[in-house]
């Protein structure tokens, strides 16, 4: 159970820390395996009885560690005897808590060590780079999911690509959205045609900022200011109790002795991703980076797309693979042929009237 007002998309970390926590009065040498959801499952049965057991699990945060809470209880025993039962006799219904308990199974070590999208994985690009344009980059994952079939269960894998927003600084981001080749060439405000650009593309996204040591606080961002950080004021509490107005440059110039490079340019407003807090302005420059590993949901336009299907369509080369070779393993470049068979023409009956083979429709 982890508490309402943390949104997690991804718990299995909070699990991970729960297990390699508690392994020596728990969980012992058994790795247990998480659907991501409310199932967790091990080979043996954890020394806990029947009844539910609470887990205070802290995990180190930003500035300030997060306490969660974690209960299990014992549901069921899954039998793999009445999996394989049913495959060999093909008498018997497939036990589908069985084939979930296996599909989690194999797809736990990869959800620990890639980025979750739905059913698929994705891994930073390493050894190859394919820019999209606008800060968006090409991501190279795959789809896997364990089915039965005839006498034995089939692992189902299938390569697939998507588009992820590059981990850079936002300033760099905001060059790319606006197709501006140098900062240094923009010495003036955004218009308000290049600040409504921008925020579209940036809306949604979180952020990390860079000017705290090592505790780089993540935030979502939710818009880009109109006035610059040199104009851009906030209520600003003093030691002594009085609120004045400050603009964000003097406030990073005070606080943090940090002159901006770019004050003209706009703030972003975010919110605190794990607190319900009001939006506050934060300079785009010097002190945000986009975060890694956020999928792009937005549509493409159509040269991305033209450079999405360029980076997918390319030869295996499975034969030109040396750990293949290796092994003396060679793989046709053929596709293979499989015989099938016509279905028989169908009919369709409209308002009860007419009788129409469907090969005429």
């Amino acid at each position: 159970v982890f508490p309402p007002q943390l949104k997690l998309t991804n718990p299995s970390p909070v699990v991970e820390y729960m297990v390699q926590h508690f392994k020596p009065q728990i969980f012992g040498d058994r790795k247990p395996v998480y659907d991501g959801k409310k199932n967790i499952y091990t080979v043996t049965a954890l020394p806990i009885g029947n009844e539910r057991v609470d887990f205070e699990v802290t995990i180190p945060g930003e500035g300030k560690d997060r306490i969660f809470k974690v209960s299990i209880k014992w549901m069921a025993i899954v039998s793999w005897r009445m999996l394989h039962e049913a495959l060999v006799s093909g008498q018997i219904p497939v036990p589908l808590e069985s084939v979930q308990a296996l599909d989690v199974a194999m797809r736990h070590l990869a959800s620990m060590r890639y980025t979750p999208v739905g059913r698929s994985f994705f891994s930073p690009p390493e050894g190859y780079y394919h820019p999209l344009g606008g800060g968006r980059e090409v991501w190279f994952g795959f789809h896997q999911s364990v089915r039965p079939a005839m006498w034995k269960m089939m692992l189902n894998i299938d390569v697939s690509a998507t588009a992820f927003y590059k981990a850079q600084p936002v300033i760099e981001f905001m060059c790319e959205v606006l197709d501006i080749r140098n900062i240094d060439e923009q010495p003036k405000p955004l218009t308000d045609s290049q600040r409504v650009r921008f925020t579209k593309e940036i809306k949604g996204l979180k952020v990390e900022v860079t000017h705290c040591g090592q505790m780089k606080r993540k935030y979502r961002v939710c818009n880009v200011t109109r006035r610059p950080a040199s104009h851009q004021t906030f209520p600003l509490q003093l030691e002594s109790g009085q609120t004045v107005e400050c603009t964000v440059a003097q406030y990073f110039k005070q606080k943090y002795n940090l002159q901006l490079k770019y004050p003209h340019l706009p703030c972003l407003q975010v919110k605190s991703i794990f607190k319900q807090i009001p939006a506050s302005p934060l300079p785009i420059f010097q002190v945000c980076n986009i975060v890694a590993g956020q999928r792009c949901i937005k549509k493409l336009t159509d040269n991305q797309a033209s450079t999405m299907i360029k980076a997918t369509d390319e030869n295996a080369s499975y034969n030109l693979d040396p750990y293949i070779q290796e092994f003396g393993i060679k793989v046709k470049d053929d596709m293979t042929e499989v015989t099938g068979r016509v279905l028989p023409l169908w009919g369709v009956c409209v308002g009860g009237l007419q009788f129409l083979l469907a090969g005429f429709l």
